[in-house]
């Protein structure tokens, strides 16, 4: 790619999110159609005192709404961003959820039992996912002509190198690595590599370097990826302090608030409450199975680590052999023997999680939070990142930042600063949508990777 056609292609940047959200908002169009067929042909005529105009177009907006809400939620709208796969998968999920909510409107505004017939809805799900198919298939030809992947020049420590590579190497369709760069390399020399590349990625540089590479390229608006440091992070979830005319940032370093810390318990008790009794049935059948397959106990008790260093017994569906670690705690790798065949799939259907249900009830674990650790490796991996006790500021959860957004094989390092992200940014709202994405990460294979042979961190 010559300069010019850089500098074309920079310019034709600033129009990549106008371009995405007119792709989504067709989509949202096409869909809204569908439903507005079935709600004014079945659904209005059906009810004792049809609507009007006006109660017509309040159910069109509702659905809107909805549609907008929870595709935006499970970034469905993230065109040339999320893999194709990714992102019908995502935007599959939103449109489920909101026919769902609109089903349950429906019902609620009929005011009548037996419930509306549900076929229409299975059959505007089924049209939508027919369109969510097409389009993604269309777009994914076309954004990829009209954003090609950026020429990046990595700079790094040489110690990270291959796992950078390995990690970019999946995102071929954002992402094509030029150079290779040795962050121990002169800053004149780093500099003159900047000037060649579309974009630039920093990772493990020494702190003075990187903060003039990067003034360097927002002078000369040069893109550039940088893995944040510990310290970023921190800074990221600062108060603004405006006293006088000098700017400061305040950083209290307590963890959450008093307040968040009892909406949040509220919402644990009784989140965990509702999920126990419509779980319940699973969580019968899971037994079952466990006990039929080899007749080892059901539930496996383990130690781990809450807020403030406290320790637990945590309850999960055993999921391996008996006396799987008569040998001493190893992190479970791909394709370990030690699963039993009724534990992969209650592991692929994240069943085996159900039971720490009770240690949310009881006050040990959060819904939301960092996952607990046992305090061997939280030892281990202090000895490597002391700041890996600062995931202790709050309780351990059954889901998380992390997790979302991570691998069950993502290193120590990555693993807390994803929790970081987490606890400075903390919000009742974030809690709310981890929840919801949660579902999401339970259809992605790749979030439960075990690690690999020789690699030490999990």
């Amino acid at each position: 790619m010559n300069h010019e056609e850089i500098v074309f292609m920079d310019k034709f940047e600033q129009y990549k999110r106008l371009i995405r959200l007119g792709i989504a908002g067709f989509e949202i169009l096409v869909e809204t159609v569908f439903f507005s067929v079935v709600w004014f042909y079945i659904y209005n005529v059906r009810m004792r005192t049809p609507f009007e105009n006006k109660g017509n177009w309040m159910m069109i907006g509702f659905y809107v709404l909805y549609q907008v809400v929870f595709v935006y939620m499970y970034g469905g709208m993230k065109y040339a961003y999320y893999q194709k796969g990714q992102l019908i998968l995502s935007q599959t999920i939103g449109t489920l959820i909101a026919n769902v909510v609109i089903y349950i409107q429906i019902i609620m505004v009929f005011g009548m039992f037996p419930l509306p017939i549900v076929w229409p809805m299975i059959g505007v799900s089924g049209a939508d996912f027919l369109v969510i198919l097409i389009l993604n298939q269309v777009s994914d030809r076309i954004l990829k002509r009209m954003f090609p992947p950026k020429k990046l020049l990595l700079i790094c420590d040489m110690d990270n190198k291959v796992n950078l590579i390995r990690k970019l190497s999946g995102r071929k369709d954002l992402y094509e690595i030029s150079r290779c760069v040795s962050s121990a390399e002169p800053l004149y020399r780093l500099k003159q590599e900047a000037e060649k590349c579309d974009a630039m990625m920093l990772y493990g540089l020494e702190e003075q370097k990187r903060n003039t590479l990067i003034k360097y390229c927002y002078e000369r608006s040069i893109r550039i990826y940088v893995a944040p440091e510990i310290t970023d992070i921190l800074l990221r979830g600062a108060d603004k302090v405006h006293s006088f005319d000098t700017p400061f940032l305040l950083l209290r370093n307590y963890g959450l608030s008093f307040e968040q810390r009892v909406i949040k318990r509220l919402m644990d008790v009784i989140i965990s409450g509702v999920l126990l009794v419509v779980g319940s049935p699973f969580m019968l059948l899971t037994a079952l199975a466990i006990k039929l397959e080899d007749g080892g106990p059901v539930l496996f008790k383990q130690e781990r680590v809450t807020a403030g260093g406290k320790g637990f017994l945590i309850y999960k569906f055993r999921s391996m052999i008996v006396d799987a670690e008569k040998y001493g705690a190893q992190f479970s790798t791909q394709n370990d023997s030690r699963i039993t065949k009724v534990g992969k799939v209650i592991r692929a259907a994240r069943l085996d999680e159900l039971p720490q249900l009770l240690n949310i009830l009881k006050g040990d674990m959060s819904i939301v939070g960092p996952r607990p650790e046992r305090q061997q490796y939280i030892d281990e991996f202090c000895q490597e990142t002391p700041e890996f006790i600062y995931r202790l500021k709050v309780k351990a959860g059954l889901t998380g930042y992390a997790q979302i957004y991570g691998k069950y094989n993502t290193t120590p390092l990555d693993k807390l600063k994803l929790d970081l992200m987490y606890i400075e940014n903390y919000s009742v709202l974030m809690d709310v949508r981890l929840m919801f994405l949660t579902l999401k990460i339970m259809f992605m294979k790749e979030s439960t990777e075990g690690v690999e042979d020789g690699q030490n961190h999990a």
